[in-house]
C-alpha cells in the first residue's frame, strides 16, 4: 500500500477534528464513551458524510465523532487499513482492495454516484470522443475507484489501452488548475469539479460513468470497531437513515450546507451549478439487490490485475445485519 503523506492527508481542506456532544435517550446511553473516527473525501462523494457530521443527527443518536478529510476515498481506505480511521466511504473497487488488505467490512451502501464521475477534455482542444485522447496527457487519481475503472475497463473499451496515453497522477482537487494551465489534456474526475470545468469554459464532459457503472459508494468500517461497538454501528446507521430523509424532504437545506463547504475552500461556483452537481448523487442507505454480482465483477477485474489476492467471501465483506437492525428500530 502507498504510504499516506501529511500533504495527502491534509488535502485541499486540512484534516480537522470535530467532536460532537452526547445526546440523550437509549442511543446516548449505549454510546457513552465511544468516539468514532470518521474519514471522508472532499469531493462530492464525501459530501453526504460531511452533511451527516454537520447536521446534528449524530448528536441525536448519542455519537461522538472525529473528522478526517482527504482528497479521495482510496486514501481513507489506506488510513483504515492502517487502523488510523474507523469508518469511511469509497466505491466498490477501493472497498474490495481494503477488504483484501485489511479485512474492512461494508455496513451499508450509502449512495450511487456514477453520474458524478466523468472523463473531461479541455474545451480548446475540440476533442469529441475518448478515442481522440490517444497520445494525450490524462490526469487521474491513481488507485482511486474511478481511476481503476477508467484504466482497467473504460479506457481499453474505447481505444485507450494502457500505454496509449500518458497518465498524469494527481489528486482530483488539483485537476482543474492543471487543465486551466494546459499541463494536462483531460481528466478523470468527479463532481463538483466537472461542473466547475464546464461552467468556467475549461472542459467538456466526454462521458460519465453511469452508462457502464452506477458506482455504488459504501460506508466501510474496520472489523475492530464493528466487533467492539456493534450497538454504536446500529445507532450510526439510524443517523444515516435520517440523512436520507433530509436529502429527500429538504434538499435545499442539504445543498446549502454542502455548498458552503466548497465556497469556504475558495471554489467559485453558482448555487445553480452546485445544485446541478449535487443532483447527480443518489443517497439511499441500504443493501440493494444485485449488489453481489456487481462486486464479483469488480473483484475479478482486480484479481486479474493482481491488485487483490483472492475473491472475497461476500458474507464476510458485506455485513447486512447492522442495517437490518437499524431499519427495525429507527
Amino acid at each position: 500500500m502507498t504510504q499516506i503523506t501529511r500533504r495527502q492527508y491534509l488535502g485541499a481542506t486540512g484534516a480537522t477534528a470535530l467532536v460532537l456532544g452526547l445526546g440523550t435517550g437509549r442511543d446516548a446511553a449505549a454510546q457513552a464513551g465511544v468516539t468514532l473516527r470518521q474519514g471522508y473525501q472532499t469531493n462530492i462523494w464525501g459530501m453526504p458524510t460531511y452533511y451527516l457530521m454537520k447536521s446534528g443527527l449524530l448528536e441525536k443518536r448519542g455519537l461522538k465523532v472525529q473528522e478526517f478529510a482527504v482528497p479521495s476515498g482510496n486514501l481513507t481506505m489506506q488510513q483504515m487499513v492502517a487502523r488510523q480511521v474507523d469508518m469511511g466511504t469509497y466505491a466498490g473497487p477501493s472497498f474490495i482492495i481494503g477488504h483484501d488488505k485489511g479485512g474492512l467490512v461494508a455496513i451499508a451502501q450509502i449512495e450511487e454516484v456514477g453520474r458524478t464521475a466523468a472523463v473531461v477534455a479541455r474545451k480548446d482542444l475540440g476533442i469529441k470522443s475518448l478515442a481522440d485522447l490517444k497520445g494525450k496527457k490524462i490526469a487521474n487519481q491513481t488507485g482511486s475507484s474511478i481511476g481503476n475503472i477508467f484504466v482497467d475497463q473504460i479506457g481499453p473499451k474505447n481505444g485507450l489501452a494502457k500505454g496509449s496515453y500518458q497518465e498524469v497522477r494527481m489528486n482530483v482537487n488539483d485537476m482543474i488548475a492543471a487543465m486551466s494551465a494546459k499541463t494536462v489534456d483531460a481528466m478523470v474526475n468527479v463532481e463538483p469539479y466537472n461542473a466547475i470545468a464546464e461552467a468556467d469554459g475549461i472542459g467538456n464532459i466526454l462521458m460519465d460513468l453511469s452508462s457502464v457503472d452506477k458506482v455504488p459508494v459504501f460506508m466501510a468500517a474496520t472489523p475492530d470497531f464493528v466487533a467492539k461497538h456493534p450497538d454504536a454501528v446500529v445507532a450510526y446507521l439510524r443517523a444515516w437513515l435520517d440523512v436520507a430523509n433530509d436529502f429527500k424532504s429538504n434538499p435545499k437545506k442539504v445543498t446549502e450546507v454542502i455548498h458552503s463547504f466548497f465556497t469556504s475552500k475558495g471554489y467559485k461556483m453558482s448555487a445553480d451549478t452546485f445544485a446541478k452537481a449535487m443532483g447527480k448523487v443518489d443517497v439511499a442507505p441500504g443493501f440493494p439487490s444485485g449488489l453481489e454480482p456487481y462486486m464479483k465483477h469488480h473483484a475479478e477485474v482486480l484479481l486479474k490485475e493482481k491488485k487483490i489476492s483472492k475473491i472475497p467471501d461476500w458474507k464476510a465483506a458485506l455485513r447486512t445485519e447492522f442495517m437490518q437492525k437499524a431499519r427495525a428500530s429507527s
